[in-house]
């Protein structure tokens, strides 16, 4: 795999790591490291083998086009407006957590440095200064966050080290909830914590002369590693504090301002991993709305970031206080989006396949493993998370 395809899967992990990273330890912490950790699993195997499937979508219209054609290619007017609709839901209620995130962030490290900056302040100039990096393109996207991601990496390979002397194993196998239904509860965050799938159309148009393997190994790649930091994350904090107290907190700054409190030395290293884990998702997630409009709008750079960004920012603007709400509302948007229409473009793309049975070895095309079983499988995944909402 070439630097260009590894900074694809770090864009991929970056996207899925930021508002998961923050949210996992608050709402698997109280039904203990078993049930949350196989629901982890299951959630991650269901959403990477959705994004194969909008992988093969994207390659079979022709790599380079976003979401709006590849959806008016193999769904037709109707479905190419509920596509646009859902993904614009989806796009603008993800960028709001990351701004209302990452502003609470920024507003407590200018406090610390002595600049009393209001948290609306703080919004909309990250919004502001994150955005035109997003307006700059992929390339500059791809290059900075290869530097971003690795070193959250760093930061979360010494807060692990920091916290593990004082971890109680005690912590592992207790459980403050053994509610089934409240734990499936938690599926629509945890499904939205893996929500990378908007980005693909975009990486896909990036890496336009990869192999079907290659773009096949980023994804699979980039999905891996959020699954892993996510599960070592999920064990250092319930390691390091009860689920009663994990239960408790509504926002970053109070998870932080907890292990701070215990753990000497680690509150600047904690704040700039989270604060490394929102800006990538926020890159990535921005990229993907960013691109949608460019297809969409046909304007220019200038006109296309105004349009990108005024509506996160107004959203996060007026529910500040929403982080974990917005995830969930995401997270019932990203179901659709993310499950039911890639399986419906591949089913239109197969059926035309069938169709056109005489192609030469050049032309075949990537198609994802495990035949209509496998559909099957993710048509069940899907309901399960919409029942998951409902409950």
């Amino acid at each position: 795999m070439n630097l260009k395809l590894l900074g694809s899967s770090l864009i991929i992990a970056g996207t899925a790591l930021g508002a998961g990273m923050l949210a996992i330890p608050m709402v698997l912490a109280q039904f203990g490291l078993l049930s949350g950790t196989i629901l982890m699993l299951v959630i991650w195997s269901g959403t990477t083998y959705a994004a194969l499937l909008l992988l093969e979508a994207s390659i079979k219209v022709g790599g380079g086009l976003g979401m709006n054609t590849i959806a008016k290619q193999t769904l037709g007017k109707g479905g190419q407006l509920i596509t646009n609709g859902l993904l614009y839901a989806l796009l603008i209620c993800l960028l709001m957590a990351y701004i209302i995130g990452a502003g609470d962030l920024v507003h407590k490290l200018m406090l610390n440095v002595g600049l009393d900056l209001s948290l609306a302040q703080s919004q909309i100039i990250f919004t502001v200064i994150a955005g035109a990096i997003v307006a700059a393109g992929t390339g500059v996207i791809d290059k900075l966050n290869r530097v971003l991601f690795l070193s959250m990496l760093a930061m979360l390979v010494i807060t692990l080290f920091a916290l593990v002397p004082n971890m109680s194993l005690a912590h592992f196998f207790n459980s403050s909830n053994d509610s089934n239904i409240d734990l499936i509860k938690t599926s629509a965050v945890l499904f939205t914590s893996f929500g990378f799938f908007p980005v693909i159309p975009s990486l896909v148009s990036y890496n336009h002369k990869a192999t079907h393997q290659q773009l096949r190994n980023m994804i699979l790649i980039g999905s891996f590693i959020p699954l892993l930091c996510y599960l070592l994350w999920l064990y250092a904090v319930v390691g390091s504090l009860s689920s009663e107290q994990l239960s408790q907190f509504n926002n970053v700054s109070e998870l932080i301002n907890v292990l701070a409190a215990r753990f000497d030395g680690i509150h600047v290293i904690l704040s700039l991993f989270t604060g490394l884990a929102l800006l990538t998702s926020f890159f990535g997630v921005a990229l993907s709305l960013f691109d949608q409009n460019v297809d969409l709008f046909k304007q220019n750079r200038a006109v296309t970031y105004v349009i990108t960004f005024i509506l996160p920012l107004l959203g996060a603007l007026f529910a500040a206080d929403k982080f974990l709400p917005v995830l969930s509302y995401a997270g019932l948007i990203l179901v659709f989006i993310a499950i039911f229409i890639p399986m419906l473009m591949v089913r239109n793309l197969r059926k035309d396949d069938k169709t056109h049975q005489a192609v030469s070895a050049n032309e075949l095309h990537y198609e994802v493993a495990g035949g209509q079983v496998a559909m099957a499988i993710c048509l069940g995944f899907g309901l399960f998370l919409i029942g998951a909402q409902v409950i």
